[in-house]
């Protein structure tokens, strides 16, 4: 369904303007996401070791900071934006975890358990948990032999999107969500529990 002037929602309209060269037209978006963002770090600082330092609303305004920077994107959806936010998010974290053993030379490494990457765990798996910093290392590989894949992933697994949503995001059929979705976490399962990785497009 189609709203506002061009099919676009207020979201995306303003984002369309922010591109545009308007710098208080993302300004005017934060209230009308900022709620959805808290509850997306809420998301991602869930995973994290009790007592991080940054909270929801530093997140949230940490993402801010990052973006109002500048973008050169062509906003086409809200799914798009919140995609965008959900993997700076994890960019934010990954980049204190790593502050965080620098300063303590390794110890504390936070772990994740596999499980929570839907799909991927099974009995069988040699590897129960694993740290942040190993599964972004993972996601990089990822990206380097299949971009798409590796997407598709940060945007279900850390965005908490929808099969509907990434295929928005990603401009791609939801079938074709739902089939990356599949490769990629195959793919990660081997990858992080040690064992042979294919290409990411052999892995169905």
């Amino acid at each position: 369904m189609s709203n506002g002037a061009q099919g676009y929602g207020p979201v995306t309209q303003l984002l369309r303007r922010w591109t545009d060269g308007d710098d208080a037209a993302l300004h005017s978006v934060v209230p009308m996401v900022y709620k959805e963002l808290q509850r997306l770090a809420g998301r991602h600082l869930a995973r994290e070791r009790d007592g991080h330092t940054l909270q929801r609303t530093g997140l949230v305004h940490e993402v801010f900071l990052r973006m109002s920077k500048g973008s050169d994107m062509q906003w086409q959806s809200r799914a798009q934006f919140f995609g965008l936010a959900s993997r700076l998010m994890r960019h934010i974290l990954v980049d204190h975890a790593r502050a965080r053993l620098a300063d303590k030379r390794g110890a504390g490494v936070q772990v994740l358990p596999l499980d929570e990457i839907e799909g991927v765990a099974s009995e069988a798996s040699p590897v129960d948990r694993l740290d942040v910093l190993a599964l972004d290392r993972a996601l990089q590989r990822l990206e380097q032999l299949d971009a798409r894949q590796s997407e598709v992933i940060e945007l279900r697994f850390f965005g908490g999107l929808s099969v509907e949503e990434t295929a928005t995001a990603l401009d791609i059929s939801p079938a074709t969500v739902k089939r990356e979705w599949a490769c990629g976490r195959a793919w990660l399962l081997r990858e992080l529990g040690g064992g042979t990785a294919r290409p990411a497009g052999g892995a169905a």
